[in-house]
């Protein structure tokens, strides 16, 4: 059985653009056209491929559909692309944690070749989660905490970040001295930076052996998150990197001292013979040796 290219690129361009009206413009055709197409498709499937919610989302059939809709895309582009002799019109869309963006990734949409790539689509998402987005097919590629292949694709280790637990040293007189540390951080604010980021809790279960719910700030955006610790809002953990030189300069100090919490980072993407795919990954390889513990 084979899949017709413009319904499998309508299926795509309706969980892209959310609706059936949407995705309509986007290709410059009618919602009636649209409809037609994705009912054929599910037809021929003997499964419904999209859930009609406000946005639109892949059912876990549809996900399926959708990574294949996603790869050959991706092929058709690159063999038009050698006929031609230019790129058009790639955009790759990838999955990164919010960490590793502010951090060491960025030289990577540097270090890959201009003419192989039209536009970067970066999704920010935690690093235990980012995997779920290559399984539903919303991106090609992730940097992702998860050591256990994604069916269907490559993976392959880049390094740790190493977190330290820090705060001010107005934070730490008022919330953290004359009494244990464990008991201390029971009552001591703590920021987290959304509900999926668990790092500040296992920093907790290091230094207590015990679940602790403490007064928590959650404040989901990186710059933020940080200057909310400098201005002694609560303690968290932020890249070793990052607070270096106001550890040194007692600007910080570790609410742990001597406790950390390393994160194993992995590489996976899609298993496609891409030129594309190839000189991404030597970039982001490139870029973990020089930004990550490697060893």
């Amino acid at each position: 059985m084979q899949l017709d290219s413009a319904q499998l690129d309508t299926f795509a361009a309706v969980i892209d653009e959310g609706s059936f009206d949407a995705a309509a413009r986007k290709l410059m055709i009618t919602p009636s056209a649209v409809s037609q197409r994705i009912k054929a498709m599910e037809s021929r499937l003997g499964h419904v491929l999209v859930q009609r919610t406000k946005p639109a989302r892949a059912t876990e059939a549809g996900e399926a559909v959708l990574r294949h809709a996603r790869q050959v895309s991706l092929l058709e582009v690159e063999t038009i692309a050698a006929v031609k002799g230019r790129l058009e019109g790639l955009r790759l869309p990838i999955a990164v944690n919010a960490d590793s963006l502010n951090n060491w990734f960025l030289p990577v949409l540097f270090a890959v070749p201009p003419e192989l790539v039209t536009a970067f689509d970066l999704h920010q998402e935690d690093q235990d989660h980012s995997a779920e987005l290559l399984r539903n097919g919303t991106v090609l590629a992730a940097v992702t905490g998860d050591p256990r292949p994604v069916q269907g694709c490559r993976v392959q280790p880049l390094g740790k970040m190493r977190y330290l637990s820090v705060a001010t040293p107005e934070f730490a007189d008022r919330w953290l001295t004359g009494k244990p540390l464990p008991e201390a951080l029971e009552t001591a604010p703590m920021i987290v930076f959304n509900a999926k980021d668990m790092l500040q809790h296992r920093l907790l279960r290091k230094v207590t052996r015990r679940r602790l719910d403490p007064p928590t700030h959650s404040i989901p955006a990186p710059g933020p998150f940080v200057r909310a610790i400098r201005l002694g809002l609560g303690w968290g953990m932020i890249e070793e990197e990052m607070v270096e030189d106001e550890l040194a300069d007692g600007r910080l100090i570790e609410v742990a001292q001597g406790k950390y919490v390393d994160v194993p980072l992995y590489w996976q993407h899609w298993k496609l013979d891409s030129a594309v795919l190839d000189a991404l990954t030597a970039a982001v390889l490139q870029a973990a040796e020089a930004g990550l513990r490697t060893r």
